[in-house]
């Protein structure tokens, strides 16, 4: 028997994640989705003999809660681990290092890779090593880092502009999707911390060996499916409306215009779409969720009619290029090399012209792999993320929603939320795991369940 009626608006990670959990809980549950497909932000498309993805997508071994999803969605095999944090940093000028952990104790586990990194001065790596054990000790959730910028407490650490570009920000421009200047310490903190210095392993990097429209979308309905949930797709929510019995949801899909009612509401869509779905329900601080503005991303896609590097993935450090991954085998390209640069913070990007774009990258390229040169350019093109992430900038913090709202019922998901994660995979799970949770708990409370949060 069900529990109730549950409506998910919004089939991106967190949506789906609330879905599969509502229904494993015996709610009847309605997944709402504007678009053909599921996964949200993340999708592929075909391109010829290509299948591509909008976005290079890497996470590390820290996100828990995005690999048990993957797991759910019968798809974890389809992941390639690291078995320890490597990567190779390259430079135009043709030299290079290796970051990598040791299998030591954290915070040890970074010494040898610091004092073998030689994109910086030893004096450079000795300060950045102290720097990072004062970070250690910072707790990511004080309101205090919140109102400061990456930038600001690096430079109060004494760290070196060349420190800042060479190694955090690095890290950090790609994990946030803001340089350090404009950057959360809040949520540097909690990259830093969780992702590189309170255990040995939890940095190690994986790269999908799937097309995302496979890893996220196709899995996730495969799973729904056989968990009872009805999924709409092409159904998009106009609003959200209480009514006596709970909500009414006016939609539209292809069939025409239709009202669903639900005695619970979960809201998985974007801060902005948020925002105007609950125009007419009483929401304190909804209003604000705009200034969490938008931050893009831009990849740059170069098919050559040969292999031009035998890495997987390369961080670029004084090129334009940031990071460049091998697409190659993950594409199904049926011969030469397929690369893939990904751009973080790509404000001056997102706007330029594909022919623009290519003056500017196949050069950077050549400088960094010099096999390129004498390489033939199959396809090039660009593919733009204009609202990648939220701005995750000083301040953020005290706009991010709770997942529980004032008007019982109506619950908020999204990697937007306040997860206390960046804007990312795992928070985007998390948030759809605890969209359930108040889910489950409003509606025992509401039959005299009793209950602890």
């Amino acid at each position: 028997m069900s529990r109730g009626r549950v409506v998910v608006v919004g089939g991106g990670l967190a949506g789906v994640t609330a879905s599969l959990r509502c229904a494993e809980l015996g709610f009847e549950v309605k997944l709402l989705e504007s678009r053909p497909r599921l996964g949200g932000a993340t999708y592929s498309f075909a391109r010829g003999e290509l299948v591509v993805d909008t976005g290079q997508h890497v996470f590390l071994r820290c996100y828990t809660a995005y690999i048990g999803l993957l797991q759910r969605l019968g798809v974890a095999d389809s992941i390639s681990m690291q078995p320890r944090f490597r990567v190779p940093v390259l430079s135009p000028d043709g030299r290079s290092s290796v970051l990598r952990r040791w299998n030591l104790p954290a915070p040890a586990h970074l010494t040898p890779a610091l004092l073998g990194y030689r994109m910086l001065t030893m004096s450079e790596r000795a300060r950045v090593a102290r720097t990072a054990l004062a970070l250690r000790r910072l707790d990511p959730a004080d309101p205090a880092l919140d109102d400061i910028s990456l930038g600001q407490w690096l430079m109060q650490r004494g760290e070196s502009p060349r420190a800042v570009d060479a190694l955090w920000g690095l890290l950090a421009v790609a994990a946030l999707n803001a340089e350090p200047e404009n950057s959360s310490m809040a949520l540097a903190t909690k990259v830093f911390r969780t992702g590189v210095l309170d255990a040995a392993d939890t940095a190690d990097i994986a790269i999908p060996q799937l097309p995302l429209g496979q890893l996220h979308g196709e899995a996730a309905q495969r799973a729904l499916l056989s968990v009872g949930v009805d999924v709409r797709l092409r159904c998009k929510a106009q609003l959200i409306r209480r009514s006596d019995t709970g909500f009414q949801i006016p939609v539209r899909e292809n069939s025409g215009e239709a009202m669903i009612a639900a005695d619970s509401v979960v809201v998985a869509v974007p801060h902005r779409a948020a925002a105007a779905l609950l125009a007419e329900l009483p929401v304190p601080g909804a209003a604000a969720w705009e200034r969490l503005s938008a931050a893009p991303i831009v990849n740059v896609h170069v098919c050559y009619d040969r292999r031009v590097t035998g890495w997987e993935m390369a961080a670029v450090l004084d090129s334009p290029v940031q990071w460049v991954f091998d697409r190659t085998a993950i594409s199904g390209a049926p011969r030469g090399q397929y690369l893939a640069i990904s751009l973080s913070a790509a404000q001056e990007h997102i706007d330029a012209r594909t022919d623009d774009l290519r003056e500017l990258f196949l050069p950077a390229l050549q400088q960094v792999f010099p096999r390129a040169r004498d390489a033939r350019v199959l396809d090039f093109f660009v593919t733009r993320e204009p609202n990648a992430t939220f701005r995750q900038a000083p301040g953020t913090a005290a706009i991010r929603p709770p997942a529980r709202t004032a008007v019982p019922g109506l619950v908020l998901a999204g990697a937007w939320t306040g997860t206390g994660w960046p804007d990312t995979t795992e928070g985007a799970v998390l948030s759809g795991t605890r969209a359930a949770e108040v889910v489950d708990l409003d509606q025992r409370s509401q039959h005299g369940v009793e209950v602890t949060a």
